[in-house]
C-alpha cells in the first residue's frame, strides 16, 4: 500500500498455523494442555502468492485450547524494490456461533466445552473483531476470504513482535492499527 493504493504483492510467502480439533499444535511443548509434539509438521503451511496477491489454503476448522478463543495465525513475508524485508504476523478469528456449532460435532465435542469466547479473549479484545473471517459454505465445507494491505512504507511494519510498539497479535500483541499494517474484510 503506498499513496492510499493497493498493488497486490506477487511472490509474497504466506504462512498458516494453527491447532488441531483437540486443541494441540505441532512442533511445540504445551505443558498446561499435557502434549510435546517437536518434530512433528501437522496443520503447519506456506504459500506464495500468485500475480493477484492471492494465496489459498485448505484446512480443517481450528480447534481451542485453554485460555484463547478460536484463532488461525498467519504470516506475510515479503521485500521491497530496494530487498528490504518485511514480516507482518497476526491472528484471524471465528464467529462464536460457527465455532460452538462446529464443536458440537466429533471430534471436537470430545474436547468439552470451552473456556473462551470472543468477547473474553485479552487478543481478540485489541481489534480482533477486524480480523474475523465470514466463512460461507461451499462444496460440503466452508470458504472465506480475507484481503490484507501492508504499508511497507512505515518502518514499524518490518519489525519483530517484541519490537513493535503494540504489534500485531502473532504473539499475543493487539492486530495492526490504521498507518503501519491494516486489514480490511
Amino acid at each position: 500500500m503506498a499513496d492510499n493504493t493497493c498493488t497486490p504483492l506477487s511472490g509474497t510467502q504466506v504462512d498458516v498455523w494453527h491447532c488441531k480439533a483437540l486443541g494441540v499444535y505441532s512442533d511445540v511443548t504445551n505443558n498446561t494442555e499435557g502434549f510435546a509434539t517437536q518434530g512433528q509438521k501437522f496443520l503447519r503451511g506456506y504459500q506464495g502468492t500468485d500475480a493477484n496477491g492471492m494465496a489459498r489454503f485448505t484446512t480443517i476448522y481450528p480447534g481451542w485450547y485453554r485460555g484463547r478463543t478460536v484463532h488461525i495465525h498467519f504470516k506475510i513475508r515479503t521485500a521491497d524494490a530496494n530487498n528490504q524485508t518485511y514480516e507482518f504476523t497476526s491472528q484471524l478469528f471465528f464467529d462464536d456461533a460457527l465455532s460452538d456449532q462446529v464443536f458440537s460435532q466429533q471430534p471436537y465435542a470430545s474436547k468439552g466445552q470451552r473456556d473462551m469466547q470472543n468477547v473474553t479473549d485479552g487478543i481478540y479484545q485489541n481489534g480482533g473483531d477486524q480480523l474475523t473471517l465470514a466463512p460461507t459454505q461451499a462444496n460440503g465445507g466452508y470458504n472465506a476470504t480475507f484481503n490484507i494491505a501492508l504499508d511497507l512504507t512505515n518502518a514499524d511494519t518490518g519489525k519483530s513482535d517484541a519490537a513493535r510498539a503494540g504489534g500485531p497479535g502473532g504473539s499475543g500483541g493487539p492486530p495492526p492499527s490504521p498507518g503501519s499494517a491494516t486489514s480490511t474484510p
